[in-house]
């Protein structure tokens, strides 16, 4: 299959990042790729390689505060689609989302092939629909529907996460290397470690003698600057960890500049967030702090070494909770030490086994 193809992805930079073997096995094969991306995922969006012009549009079934479903956005999706003269469309998305109201509306706009994994029955909507079985990684379910319709890996892409290279040089930002990356933030709060035990983590890396820059994004400023605060201890009394081997970056980075930040860590340490897969992205290490309300099989940092820490058989396994169902969120309760243990083992030189997803406290 050739021609204009349009792969639309519309939840967050994370899920768009994983995304990208998938949409570069497309660009190996079509004239022009089309990423149609939410508002939370575009910036993940005009980072990904084979990525040739990105539409933006709030899908009212997929974003976590959706908008009202109305005839003038959907009518101005629709002759916005109408108007890139389509050949065909790739719907990914996670299992738990329907590739159908977004099908119906590529018909509409006249798209004459359109590709999806589905569990439901399509009708006409789809002319390939794929059945994808098991629990495989995410990047490896939008491959395979990649690989279904046509658009085969090339040779060579050995199917890992990447971002368009050059990165920015951030080396005024984060200072001297070596360091280790902290990112306190997710997505949902159900994700993330409290402030306290990210600032636990922080000061037990800074005592066992690593450089630490903490990152976040805008709106984390107020959370990077309260662990940043409490991992270098109160100023009068004893200081928990060395203030002048802890950096504070939230709010400092755009996008490329975080990619640019990460791939300069030795290892990330992160919850299940957009940069624990830009982590990947860029092939660093990541000790993955992961809260199982949705599976890590599917969403643990792809395609590089990795420690998952966390209790994977917590209550909350699999419920895709936004806010912890648990009193005292215990399946992120992860002890300090066993976070610079797995730093450590992921460290260049030590024997990190193999890459892939790893069992909690494992490394692969």
């Amino acid at each position: 299959m050739t021609g204009r193809v349009l792969v639309a992805r519309l939840d967050n930079i994370g899920d768009v990042l994983l995304a990208g073997p998938a949409v570069r096995a497309v660009a190996a094969r079509a004239e022009h790729v089309v990423l149609l991306a939410g508002p939370r995922g575009r910036v993940g969006a005009e980072l990904l390689p084979g990525v040739d012009e990105v539409v933006e549009w709030c899908a009212p079934w997929i974003d976590l505060e959706p908008p009202e479903v109305t005839d003038e956005s959907v009518g101005a999706l629709v002759e916005r689609v109408r108007k890139l003269r389509l050949d065909a469309a790739l719907v990914l998305t996670s299992f738990h989302q329907s590739p159908l109201p977004l099908a119906l509306v590529l018909r509409l706009a006249g798209v004459p092939w359109i590709g999806a994994i589905s569990d439901d029955y399509p009708g006409s909507l789809l002319d390939l629909r794929l059945r994808a079985d098991g629990d495989p990684p995410e990047a490896e379910r939008a491959l395979s529907l990649a690989r279904a319709a046509g658009f085969p890996l090339p040779d060579g892409d050995d199917g890992a996460l990447a971002v368009r290279r050059p990165l920015p040089d951030t080396r005024a930002l984060t200072g001297p290397a070596p360091f280790v990356a902290v990112h306190p933030a997710a997505s949902v709060p159900a994700r993330q470690p409290t402030p306290e035990r990210t600032a636990a983590i922080v000061a037990a890396l800074a005592e066992a003698g690593h450089r630490v820059v903490v990152t976040g994004a805008p709106d984390e400023r107020e959370l990077t600057a309260r662990v940043t605060a409490e991992a270098t201890g109160p100023a009068t009394g004893p200081a928990r960890g060395d203030a002048a081997e802890i950096v504070d970056l939230g709010g400092a980075t755009s996008l490329p500049e975080l990619a640019s930040v990460l791939a300069a860590a030795r290892v990330v340490v992160a919850p299940n967030t957009g940069p624990a897969h830009l982590a990947a992205a860029v092939g660093t290490p990541v000790v993955s702090l992961f809260a199982p309300v949705v599976p890590s099989a599917r969403w643990a940092p792809y395609g590089v070494p990795s420690v998952v820490l966390g209790d994977q058989h917590a209550r909350c396994a699999n419920t895709r909770a936004r806010h912890c169902p648990v009193p005292g969120h215990p399946c992120l309760a992860i002890d300090p030490a066993d976070v610079v243990a797995a730093v450590d083992a992921l460290l260049p030189g030590r024997d990190g086994g193999l890459v892939g997803a790893a069992t909690t406290g494992g490394v692969s």
